[in-house]
């Protein structure tokens, strides 16, 4: 490597190799500085507010992970959507014809799990 790039791309390397210390600090001076005051009631489960009753450890349906993988699909489409909406006017046929394929694909999916059953909630 020569010099010019080891210059270009130092501080990518200086970035990468403090990175971990960014998210590690905060951890670790809370350890050290924070209270350390443990008893019964900071040890309890909290689930919203409301007094665990039974065992916390219980089986959710499949169907509510399926709901939240159709939410992040959909969700994920309108991050695309955006801004292709905000410069339209810019955008050439051949990327009109993109979009058009995108938003196809989404429906069929859509069109799919929803004949098989998955969106019904009971």
């Amino acid at each position: 490597m020569t010099n010019e790039v080891l210059q270009n791309w130092q501080f990518i390397f200086i970035f990468v190799a403090l990175s971990p210390i960014f998210p590690a600090a905060p951890v670790i001076l809370n350890r050290l500085l924070g209270p350390q005051k443990p008893n019964a009631i900071k040890q309890q489960t909290y689930e919203c507010g409301i007094e665990t009753v039974g065992d916390t450890w219980i089986q959710f349906k499949v169907q509510y992970y399926i709901y939240a993988l159709i939410f992040v699909v959909f969700d994920i489409e309108a991050v695309f959507l955006f801004p292709i909406a905000a410069a339209w006017g810019l955008l050439g046929l051949f990327a009109v014809f993109e979009v058009a394929l995108f938003i196809i694909i989404l429906a069929v999916g859509l069109y799919y799990a929803w004949n098989r059953g998955a969106l019904e909630w009971f």
